[in-house]
């Protein structure tokens, strides 16, 4: 941001990446008319909820300002938000936080039932990886080993050491 940069400027950049980030993110996706249509419409519901998209955000305006194209960040601002909805529907579930709403709606358990909701969450952490993972086929070398690097990183952070680990550590110290 420079001194010339005024409130409404950074609102509107924020909104045109946020508005990039949902088109992304509605593109990655199965419809919700694809078979089985349940897992689809309880990702849809949990992914679609309303958030502010800060995350992906970030990762946008991180990457814009290091000189990276949207369109190759886009991936991996849309796995991030991914692996955010769903550690929420995980987090909010009985056995963990037992919430009954996220962003004033009944969480995702609420509706599609518990094995569901963990379904949801599992198919959009899978799907992250996925859509990180996928390449066009023409891509540079600079471009599959930025995206490798990123999987890396981003496993590592879901995984025991990170997201997994920070979950157990908030159980063990209910109480």
């Amino acid at each position: 941001m420079t001194a010339t940069t005024t409130a409404s400027d950074t609102a509107a950049a924020i909104a045109a990446l946020r508005a990039a980030t949902e088109a992304a993110l509605e593109a990655a996706l199965p419809p919700e008319t694809a078979w089985p249509e349940t897992i689809h419409r309880a990702v849809r519901y949990s992914l679609f909820a309303g958030g502010k998209r800060i995350r992906p955000v970030l990762v946008l305006a991180a990457g814009e300002a290091v000189g990276g194209p949207r369109a190759e960040l886009l991936p991996l601002a849309c796995a991030v938000e991914m692996i955010h909805t769903y550690s929420l529907i995980h987090d909010d579930l009985p056995a963990m936080d037992d919430d009954d709403l996220r962003r004033g709606k009944p969480t995702s358990h609420k509706v599609f039932g518990e094995a569901i909701a963990i379904l949801a969450g599992d198919a959009l952490l899978t799907h992250a990886f996925h859509v990180l993972a996928s390449v066009p086929p023409a891509a540079d070398d600079a471009l599959v080993r930025r995206r490798l690097a990123a999987t890396a990183v981003l496993a590592e952070a879901c995984g025991t050491t990170g997201r997994i680990g920070g979950q157990v550590m908030d159980l063990e110290s209910e109480g």
